[in-house]
């Protein structure tokens, strides 16, 4: 099968309009096989009901994501990394929680042969209160306000660097390297701590696996929280050319912690799921090559706005 051709294409990427399965299946595989470091992506979520930009539901959504598994293995470099934000879900007409994304995620994790590097949980504050029967009107349960996001690989070991994503020092940690001494003895963990343990000052603080926005790191990443933001130049220029934007647009801060956490310069970043394409985005900013395939032209049409240097 010829290699299709981009709806728009940058310095460092490509991005496709069509069925990701097709297109990574056919006329995109041979030129990505053992290529890619990091598939990073949010796939339509394990929802009861159905969304706009198009979601399975039940058992039919648990087959259609592992059917991605050896798919997505195969386009993997030897140390890449797969990196899938997925949701929550709940019963229909129930206040349970339904476990549909973390079954998805086992059979992906089964059918790709992957390992489980890390678990991530990333906290949305500006979420707004839901399930609304369960939240707002019964009261009989809190908002969920977060996202799980998996790091799986092929490997137990990939290619990743947390000096690459560190934090800002807490100030009590600061007032710790300052006063040059702790608190010395045996935990209840049974860990024991030396006097000087935790007084090496490096340049920030490694992040812990909860994602809590605004992501106040070294490198400046964007907050995880996804609001209608003027400044974001995908939802100005939906507002200014009458265009519906996508309603689950990816938080520009998770893709960058990732992008850089798990990638180099110059690595190849694909998003196969791209809705607004902030996946493209962050890793042209980042100077890594990228690629992109979302199926609904009326999303990803209006993205390559984030980029100054479309070429086509």
């Amino acid at each position: 099968m010829a290699k299709p051709a981009a709806l728009y294409t940058t310095r460092l990427g490509n991005a496709y309009v069509g069925s990701s399965e097709d297109l990574l299946t056919n006329g995109l595989k041979r030129s990505l096989t053992g290529k890619v470091q990091l598939i990073f992506t949010s796939p339509p979520f394990a929802l009861n009901r159905k969304k706009k930009y198009g979601n399975l539901q039940g058992r039919d959504y648990i087959k259609w994501l592992a059917e991605y598994a050896l798919l997505f293995r195969d386009l993997l470099s030897p140390n890449g990394s797969v990196v899938l934000e997925l949701g929550n879900a709940w019963d229909a007409g129930q206040p349970t929680m339904s476990t549909l994304s973390i079954e998805a995620l086992l059979a992906f994790k089964k059918a790709g042969h992957f390992v489980l590097c890390q678990e991530f949980v990333s906290f949305n504050p500006a979420r707004l209160p839901g399930p609304a029967q369960w939240v707002n009107v019964e009261r009989c349960r809190v908002k969920d306000a977060f996202t799980r996001v998996w790091w799986l690989s092929t490997t137990p070991n990939p290619k990743a660097d947390n000096r690459r994503i560190l934090t800002q020092y807490s100030d009590a940690m600061r007032k710790l390297l300052r006063k040059g001494t702790y608190n010395p003895g045996v935990r209840p963990s049974e860990h024991r701590v030396g006097e000087t343990s935790f007084l090496t000052e490096h340049p920030g603080a490694i992040p812990p696996n909860v994602l809590i926005p605004p992501v106040d790191t070294l490198v400046d990443l964007l907050p995880n929280a996804n609001t209608a933001n003027s400044g974001d130049p995908y939802y100005g220029y939906c507002r200014d050319n009458g265009v519906e934007p996508h309603p689950a647009r990816m938080p520009g801060g998770l893709a960058e912690f990732f992008i850089r956490f798990l990638t180099d310069q110059g690595d190849l970043v694909v998003d196969p799921f791209a809705g607004s394409n902030t996946t493209g985005a962050v890793a042209e900013s980042l100077n890594r090559k990228w690629l992109a395939i979302e199926i609904n032209p009326e999303y990803l049409e209006p993205s390559r706005c984030r980029f100054p240097n479309v070429t086509r």
